[in-house]
């Protein structure tokens, strides 16, 4: 019986044990699922604020901003793109910045943007973006016009590689921008579009050659604009517009134009540059990195990282000195002392110093692209170009020694000696300072007045932008300030294909200085 009776309390105690042990299981997933469903709930009033709406109209936000908000479900390809169209039809037939308006063919694209996001697709890193094309690169079943009406069987029968990179990465193509003839002025009129305004001032110029892709995302059409430069044509219309540019190191970003009759000559090849211009440093650095990915066309094309190594220390920034017979506006140098002040505040220690022989540089430019062009370029030009570009090439032609082929060589020997002096230079001054500019921005068809007028632009006032051209090095331009209601940017250049070091350099300025174009939009209403 005593056997029997403890062998009942052992198995009553079991019951027990196993009660409790259930009733603490029960009460641990009651705990889990409570902690879960309050991290859930956390989540759940967390997720809004990772999709919130950047604030204004949906124009005004930055390319980066536009992309996250797409990607993240805030709105929608087709709501960003619709946007970007009104806003282009509200303002562009004043400017004339946008010439071929492809808001249908957008419209398609946006809607099959928002498609894929709903699937669940891979998404590129502009995907649903709104961007604008310079007319003068191949954009597939379109004549590539370059400002020239001649050029109207000029088909492209494929994309180039930069618009291929922007589609491929999903951004899509609002509309082309105006150039003048051949891209080759710093102004930009031609006959076939007219005359493209700048949103700051219609008595001052977009400038050129990407005057229209300037003026039109200064103005709020389109997130980044697409442009290329050969002696200053996104830099130049980057300062006029008050906007921001990358020219990048010669082969960072590939080029082609099928359509294009001829191959390009070899030293036009090593100076010019495709880029971005965009209203933020941080979408030139996120369109850079879009533009720049492989295409086999291009043999020029480079693999390069789009960062390198930190310099060590604080990192030294030369201010560069100006030759004694360049005249400085006054407001000029205050730029450049406000950007330097800048600079020091984030941390850069900057001196001023002179920068190696940048009046040889720049007539190693001139000389070099005006004879080639000379040769293998000028005559068909003339024939189909209007008298205002026979006035502007003119006068770039008056500053160019004439070469024969033995002065060519030397000449382009020459080029390798200067990019070796700044590369020499770079390892004291990874960055260096200069101007765009010694004066205020001109008229919009300055370079029509005289032959004189066109020498004293490019040799007396934009010397410093020119001169990187010939030695194929990264140049960026940020806005720093206003004056007399109209805004002046400052040029920053680094070694071969250290973009990064530039445009790390701007954003800091940026930072201080602020984005100039909502003071434009106040203007504009």
């Amino acid at each position: 019986m005593a056997k029997k009776t403890a062998t009942k309390k052992k198995s009553a105690s079991k019951k027990t044990a196993a009660k409790t042990s259930s009733k603490k299981t029960t009460a641990r997933k009651g705990a889990v699922a409570k902690q879960a469903k309050k991290t859930v709930k956390k989540v759940a009033l967390r997720k809004p604020a990772t999709v919130r709406r950047p604030r204004g109209p949906v124009w005004q936000w930055s390319a980066v901003e536009t992309a996250a908000a797409i990607r993240a479900g805030a709105i929608s390809a087709v709501e960003t793109v619709e946007a970007h169209i009104e806003r282009m039809r509200a303002v562009n037939p004043r400017l004339n910045a946008v010439v071929v308006d492809l808001s249908e063919q957008a419209l398609k694209a946006a809607h099959a943007a928002d498609k894929q996001r709903a699937k669940g697709g891979e998404l590129g890193l502009l995907h649903g973006v709104p961007v604008t094309i310079k007319e003068n690169v191949d954009f597939e079943g379109r004549p590539n016009f370059n400002g020239v009406p001649a050029n109207k069987d000029l088909i492209a029968p494929s994309d180039s590689p930069v618009v291929r990179n922007l589609k491929k990465a999903g951004a899509i193509v609002i509309g082309l921008t105006n150039t003048p003839e051949f891209s080759f002025r710093g102004f930009t009129d031609n006959p076939l579009h007219g005359l493209t305004l700048n949103p700051w001032d219609p008595n001052i110029t977009c400038g050129g050659s990407s005057g229209g892709a300037g003026s039109a995302v200064a103005a709020g059409i389109g997130t980044i604009a697409h442009g290329n430069d050969i002696g200053g044509s996104l830099r130049w219309p980057a300062h006029c517009n008050g906007v921001a540019t990358i020219k990048p190191t010669q082969g960072r970003i590939p080029a082609f134009n099928r359509s294009a009759t001829a191959e390009r000559p070899m030293l036009a090849h090593l100076m010019s540059a495709q880029g971005p211009l965009a209203r933020h440093v941080a979408d030139v650095r996120l369109a850079l990195e879009v533009m720049s990915q492989r295409d086999a066309r291009d043999p020029w094309w480079v693999p390069a990282p789009l960062t390198g190594p930190k310099p060590k220390g604080p990192i030294k920034v030369a201010l560069a000195k100006i030759p004694e017979d360049m005249d400085v506006d006054p407001q000029v140098t205050a730029a450049l002392r406000q950007a330097a002040d800048h600079l020091e505040r984030a941390g850069y220690r900057v001196s001023e110093v002179e920068v190696p022989d940048i009046n040889g540089v720049w007539q190693t430019w001139c000389d070099i692209i005006t004879n080639e062009t000379v040769v293998m370029q000028e005559a068909g030009m003339l024939k189909v170009t209007s008298e205002d570009f026979h006035k502007a090439w003119n006068g770039m032609k008056t500053k160019a020694s004439v070469l024969d082929l033995p002065a060519w060589m030397r000449a382009t020997a020459a080029r390798n000696g200067h990019i070796r002096a700044w590369q020499l230079f770079f390892e004291e001054y990874p960055v260096v300072l200069a101007p765009t500019t010694v004066k205020p921005t001109p008229g919009p068809r300055d370079d029509t007045v005289s032959a004189e007028r066109v020498q004293e632009i490019f040799w007396g006032e934009i010397r410093f932008i020119s001169a990187i051209n010939v030695l194929g090095l990264p140049g960026a331009v940020v806005p720093v300030a206003l004056h007399d209601g109209k805004p002046i940017g400052v040029q920053l250049i680094a070694g071969r294909y250290r973009e990064d070091l530039a445009l790390d350099a701007a954003a800091a300025i940026e930072k201080r200085a602020g984005v100039l174009t909502h003071r434009l939009w106040e203007q504009m209403g």
